[in-house]
């Protein structure tokens, strides 16, 4: 039986200015399958997706829908092709409905009877099994609701060709399971689906078929059946890549942060922290596990001095320093330093080496307009005589970022805001490595990246682990923080609801501890 075609790109190529982001692309989505699109980097992924979802427009070749040739223009083009893209980032109005949500945009006649809106949603997630209900306001609800309302929006405009952008990066292991089962029963009533995902387990759980892109060329398919994670690597980098993190046991491990009863809120009020006790040890790497929103960023960056405490205490314990030893009045010799209450520029002046990779990279971590060169001094400018500041130690600190991280950029001058996101997160990584911490914490500190720079950072954690050094590592990958980290510390709306031995639970557990709020789990 001839295989039909819901997709066939032929020949498909774009360019920006100099740059050929898709070259000559020759691509097919069967009818009926899940396919997954995979590569590193800059291979052109997101690029070649726009152009079928209408955002950009091919500079050659031709796309075919179920065989006929099309023009996609523009979103409306897509939608009138029957395609509709699931973006990773949503583009929802929080105080409007779902119903009100996914109808959105559309063009009607006078006014939309909302009745019949909400029968319609509710009919659409009764078939294929979603979990939210037309009249529930965006504001309340998580995140894989959230998720849920931008694909029925599109199924809602007729959609049988579905492209999703990683669609399971803040969802639990539940909710990425339950989102699998969704696209297999889209699948059984004959749409077609794309799914783009770093994460290569999911890729050999849901997909039929790979399809693989490098350096904005597509190097060819692979049934499913007969990949595994290793040949797939070796196809996305073009050479054998070791996928194993090594996790050596910790050694000397002492306390370095004992956080006690932190409590913070936002400008508007909300609680987001609430009574957050446990400890960072020097020597090993601790991870933060939860669903988007539970208090992950407020955590890190109230410790780093820049989120306002309410209440509660973050210690600071020196390395190689005696706290037990008292004057001949009792007194202690050592005290504890205190941080809450200091900003960064204190902390750093009460001799405390910590760095900090936030979760917004150009907007905290780095500034746009400068090259390498530039943001390396950052760190270091305050330290210069007079009028002068030290430009030869961030120079070759930024060559050698720039070499053993693979960045991808003209110069070490070249702007970072100029570089893609994944070479962006190795700058601004590289750079706080390079600060010999006493404390590193990173929020997302492989987001956006391809997976062999990702176990390149993954090492490095691990090198400053045994260094000494207090890692606390947020992430979302529950695989990752399970094989990378010496110990969890799982967060639920603000509150601790476990600290867990790495090692020693499972993906589901952590899932479970994610989404129920135990305060008694803490330490």
């Amino acid at each position: 039986m001839e295989v039909q075609n819901a997709i066939k790109m032929e020949n498909i190529t774009k360019r920006f200015g100099k740059v050929v982001a898709n070259n000559a692309i020759n691509m097919e989505l069967h009818e009926g399958e899940i396919l997954s699109l995979l590569g590193e980097n800059g291979s052109g992924k997101t690029t070649l997706m726009n152009m079928l979802s209408g955002i950009y427009y091919p500079d050659e070749g031709q796309i075919y829908v179920h065989g006929k040739p099309v023009t996609i223009a523009s979103p409306k083009d897509a939608f009138d092709n029957h395609i509709g893209m699931i973006h990773q980032h949503f583009k929802l109005v929080d105080v409007f409905t779902a119903a009100e949500n996914i109808v959105l945009g559309l063009e009607g006649e006078g006014k939309f009877d909302i009745k019949d809106v909400n029968k319609k949603v509710a009919e659409i997630c009764e078939k294929y099994g979603f979990d939210i209900k037309p009249d529930q306001k965006i504001y309340d609800m998580s995140v894989s609701q959230k998720q849920t309302v931008e694909i029925v929006k599109v199924l809602y405009r007729g959609a049988d060709i579905l492209i999703l952008d990683e669609p399971t990066a803040v969802l639990t292991p539940q909710e990425t399971t339950k989102l699998f089962a969704i696209m297999r029963n889209m699948q059984k009533d004959g749409k077609s689906l794309i799914i783009i995902t770093h994460k290569l387990h999911e890729v050999l759980e849901v997909s039929d078929r790979v399809a693989i892109l490098r350096k904005g060329e597509y190097i060819g398919d692979v049934a499913t059946k007969d990949a595994n994670q290793q040949s797939l690597t070796d196809m996305m980098v073009g050479r054998s890549v070791s996928l194993n993190i090594d996790r050596p046991e910790p050694v000397n491990v002492k306390p370095r942060l004992v956080i006690e009863n932190l409590t913070a809120y936002d400008e508007l009020g909300v609680k987001r922290l609430d009574d957050v006790t446990f400890t960072v040890n020097a020597g090993e790497v601790l991870g933060i596990a939860g669903v988007a929103g539970s208090g992950q960023k407020e955590l890190l960056e109230s410790i780093a001095g820049l989120y306002p405490v309410a209440s509660g205490k973050i210690t600071y314990l020196e390395p190689d320093v005696d706290y037990t030893a008292t004057n001949e009045d009792g007194t202690p010799v050592n005290t504890p330093k205190e941080l809450v209450g200091l900003d960064p520029m204190s902390i750093r002046k009460n001799g405390i080496a910590m760095s900090f990779v936030p979760e917004d990279r150009l907007g905290m971590g780095l500034v746009g307009t400068m090259g390498m060169t530039g943001n390396m001094m950052l760190r270091s400018w305050r330290s210069g005589k007079g009028l002068f500041v030290n430009r030869k130690d961030p120079e070759a600190l930024a060559n050698r970022i720039w070499k053993e991280l693979e960045v991808v950029a003209p110069s070490t001058e070249f702007p970072v805001r100029r570089m893609s996101g994944g070479n962006v997160q190795k700058v601004l990584v590289g750079r706080e490595i390079a600060q010999s911490p006493s404390v590193l914490m990173t929020a997302y500190a492989v987001r956006g990246l391809d997976i062999n720079t990702s176990y390149t950072i993954y090492n490095l954690l691990t090198e400053q682990k045994m260094k000494g050094v207090a890692v606390v590592y947020v992430g979302e990958d529950l695989d990752v923080l399970l094989e990378l980290c010496d110990r969890l510390v799982v967060l639920c709306g603000g509150q601790v609801s476990g600290v867990v031995d790495a090692r020693n639970i499972t993906k589901e557990e952590v899932g479970l501890l994610m989404t129920q709020h135990r305060k008694e789990g803490a330490e």
